[in-house]
């Protein structure tokens, strides 16, 4: 199945196709420093630590309390995981799948 997406175009494709060359953590610090503010970075994360504890069941409070996210922001979360393009989904499932195998050796 093919995703299309809203926001394709040249300059998008070559952003992901850049992301994905990344090898370590550290090359993504050094790449993403570059690229975004600090406050982007941090936004982005949050959303991803947000998206994981509604994944687990944890109440817009307890979030907010754990990240520092807005409930807008929760609420956007939690829109995308339900109504969105499933990336978030992708996402928590490899990194779960990775803890998963990090936990059998």
């Amino acid at each position: 199945m093919s995703y299309e997406s809203k926001i394709k175009d040249q300059f998008t494709d070559e952003l992901f196709e850049a992301i994905l060359k990344l090898e370590t953590v550290e090359e993504c610090y050094r790449f993403f420093e570059d690229v975004c503010t600090i406050k982007e970075i941090r936004s982005i994360s949050q959303r991803l630590g947000v998206a994981k504890l509604l994944k687990e069941g944890g109440t817009y409070n307890e979030i907010e309390k754990i990240t520092g996210a807005s409930t807008a922001t929760i609420s956007r979360v939690n829109r995308c995981l339900h109504y969105g393009a499933d990336g978030y989904k992708l996402i928590l499932q490899r990194l779960q799948q990775q803890d998963q195998e990090v936990i059998e050796k």
